[in-house]
Order: structure tokens, then sequence, then C-alpha cells
């Protein structure tokens, strides 16, 4: 017999996949202790197991995996080669039609009019001098983008209107936004993507006190402290408008001790979907605004689940010693917000539960 951690690390199913399965009537385990509720596994199960998880990483419909599975073993592969054919042919339509969408997305980015890259200038102070601009670095430097293929993405937005510089990164699967500040802007909005490297450059200067000038020159940024300076190429993309992804305040919120909720993630349950998945940890707010990381068989329909290490990075970044979270349903994005400055803050985008 096979334990249900056994037949996970082999079939390439998670655990709580093959709990789903199960549940589904799919994969029944050969023998579940009455006790603990603990499941095993038969040996011969594992090649199912193995079939169970090709057919799911293809994407097949559950009715349809049920049929495959019934007529694997038979005599007749018919219905089985009949099967596998019409999902094929489901997603090659489905690649095609995709495609089409994209070229035509792509045609409209072609023509699409941008005349900020060569127009865009700005020369501002930071009145809160270098300490403001380091700690609004250090808020936002966890989540820039390292995907070669989303460059845009691989830099720090900043985004000067008004009185206030925005920093701003996002790796899609998460984005941190921070604020500083200015003075001596009197124009209209000016973006630009400063590149890590020089993200990083900026940084170093910002060290100790004094003035702080940050210029914008058509495609070259650069920022003066004291009598040090760094520059640089913006980076030649558009940045994701993140104004239309900012979260409302809303949900159930918990303010959380940081000390104490990193031990919690780091030494309480966590949940795996896979062999090269993240760990998971799920997260309830309960009454009283309390948070609770919930065990496997938590039933707690609003518990949302979400990247660990992610949510360790951005309680680092909080730079605060108690922060606010905010957690509405399991497909609503989290957010960890600043006590006193709730225009620095973290979202992460929760993660799908199989069960």
């Amino acid at each position: 017999m096979r334990s249900i951690g056994e037949m996970a690390r082999d079939s390439g199913l998670g655990v709580s996949a093959l709990r789903f399965y199960d549940r589904a009537g799919v994969l029944v385990p050969a023998w579940v202790d009455p006790v603990s509720g603990y499941r095993w596994y038969e040996t011969g199960q594992l090649e199912e197991a193995r079939l169970l998880a090709r057919l799911r990483r293809a994407g097949m419909p559950l009715p349809d995996i049920r049929l495959v599975l019934a007529g694997w073993s038979g005599a007749d592969t018919g219905l089985v080669r009949k099967l596998l054919t019409a999902h094929l042919d489901r997603l090659e339509q489905g690649l095609s039609d995709a495609r089409g969408e994209f070229s035509a997305l792509r045609a409209l980015l072609d023509h699409r009019e941008n005349a900020m890259t060569s127009l865009r200038t700005a020369t501002v102070r930071m009145p809160g001098a270098a300490p403001d601009l380091a700690a609004a670095l250090d808020a936002v430097r966890f989540a820039v983008g390292t995907d070669p293929e989303l460059p845009s993405l691989g830099g720090v937005l900043f985004d000067v209107e008004g009185d206030r510089l925005h920093v701003v990164a996002t790796d899609r699967y998460r984005m941190a936004v921070a604020q500083a500040g200015v003075a001596g802007h009197d124009g209209s909005r000016v973006q630009a993507i400063v590149p890590t490297p020089l993200v990083d450059a900026m940084r170093a200067l910002l060290d100790g006190d004094g003035p702080v000038r940050l210029s914008v020159e058509g495609d070259r940024v650069t920022l003066e402290v004291g009598d040090r300076q760094a520059a640089g190429q913006c980076l030649d993309h558009d940045f994701p408008d993140y104004r239309r992804l900012l979260p409302k305040a809303r949900g159930r919120r918990a303010v959380v001790e940081v000390a104490a909720f990193r031990k919690a993630l780091e030494t309480g349950p966590v949940r795996s979907e896979g062999a090269a998945a993240p760990d998971l940890s799920v997260l309830s707010v309960r009454d009283g605004g309390t948070v609770t990381l919930c065990a496997d068989g938590d039933t707690d329909p609003d518990r949302v689940a979400v990247n660990r290490d992610f949510l360790l990075d951005a309680l680092a970044a909080g730079g605060r010693d108690r922060l606010v979270l905010e957690l509405d349903t399991p497909t609503v994005p989290i957010a960890l917000r600043r006590p006193d400055d709730e225009g620095t803050f973290s979202i992460l985008m929760p993660v799908r539960l199989e069960d």
C-alpha cells in the first residue's frame, strides 16, 4: 500500500488534488483509515494516477477524464482515442482563436500613438531628503519582475504628478506601491521606468541625509544626492496602468504584529499543489480581526491561499512593526498596508486551491 504522500510524490498529483479526485469519485483510495481518515492506495493505482496527472496537465474536462480512465484498460480503445482526439481539436481551435485575438491586439498596439518618450521632462526636489526616497524604493524593490519575456516589468516605475512621486513595481503575481513628496514640478504627469541596476545604484546613494534632485529628460533619468549622482537610460517600454489595479479598502481587515506573524508563517502549516508548486499559506480572518493559518481540512469558504515566500517578502518590505492585512474573497488580491501610510502598500495575487 502507498500513503497519499507517496502517491503524490510518484504520480505528479498534489495531495490536495488526490483528495479532490477521491471526493469526485475519479481516483478512490483502496482503503481509508476509519479513525484518522488517512488514505492508502494500492500499488496498481499508481499507473492510473499518472494517467490522470497527464490528462489534468492537458486540461481535459473532468467528465471526459472519467470516461478515459474507465475505458483505458479495456480491450476496445476506440472511445478513449475519440476522447483524446476531440480534446486535442478543442485545444487547437482555442489556440487558433487566441492567436487571432492577440494578432488584433498587437495591431492596435502598433498603431497607438506614444509621444511621451520624446517629450517627457521633469525635475523635482525631495523635501523629505534621502530617507523618504530610500524608504519608498525599499518598499517596492522586492516586487520587480525578472521574466525576460516581460521587459517592461524589469524595473521600477517613477510616476511624478503634482506634489507626489509614486514608485511602483510588479511581476504580475504581486505589486508594490510607495510614495514620497516632491516639489518644483508644475507640469503634467511624467512617467519613467528605471531599470533594476539603476534603481539599485540610486538606492546606494540614499544612505544619509542631503538634498535630493530627480530629473527626467526624454529617455534619461538622473538622481542627484548632494554632489553624487546616478544616471542612465529609461526602459523603452510602457508600464501597465497600475492605478486600475489598486485595491479598494474592503473586506476583512486585521492588524498583524509582523514579527509574530512572520514566525507563524515560517513554522505553521503550508500546502503545496504539486512538486514544482510554491508553498502556500492559507489565511482566514476570524471574528474579532484575528488572522488564522488554516490547516488541511479547514472548510472556511472565505479562506485565501497565497504564495508564502511572497507574503514573507511583503512583510519585510512593509518596514513597520505592525501592518494592516486585508482579505476578501478567495479570488480577490490580498493587500498589506502601513497603518500610518496607506499610500504605501503591497498586493499579492491569491492562489486557487484544488479543493
